[in-house]
């Protein structure tokens, strides 16, 4: 038994099924919250997204730039999300997004008294890298 051949599929679905939200409420909220654009136009969760499409996610203070390769009903394993998804994010966009974790880590409020232990792990973790 064969699923049929499909050749739009709901985009919050699509986002959901290709692992970049933890929920399909989620991937739903983010496009109604205009965090979700192809050709530059935001979408309604309800658009139907094609093969060759390109999709840009504002997630945080990056944003992503998607390929689609492959339409999706369901969730896959990560493992085979790029058989259906290209990541076309700059590296200096993941760049950034390290950036900012670094400075979330190392910035502490006047008063705050000493690192804790895993505090002070994280801090040595972004300097030597262990």
């Amino acid at each position: 038994m064969s699923s049929p051949v499909v050749e739009r599929t709901r985009i919050d679905r699509w986002l959901w099924a290709v692992r970049l939200f933890k929920t399909r409420t989620q991937a739903t909220e983010a496009c109604r919250g205009g965090k979700v654009r192809v050709r530059n136009e935001k979408v309604k969760p309800s658009y139907g997204v094609k093969i060759g499409e390109l999709i840009e996610i504002q997630q945080g203070p990056i944003t992503k730039r998607l390929g689609v390769l492959g339409l999706l009903e369901k969730r896959v394993g990560a493992k085979l999300v790029p058989d259906f998804m290209d990541d076309m994010t700059p590296p200096e966009e993941y760049e950034l997004l390290r950036q900012t974790a670094a400075q979330a880590i190392l910035r502490r409020d006047r008063g705050s008294g000493r690192p804790t232990k895993k505090e002070r792990r994280e801090i040595e973790e972004l300097f030597w890298g262990e």
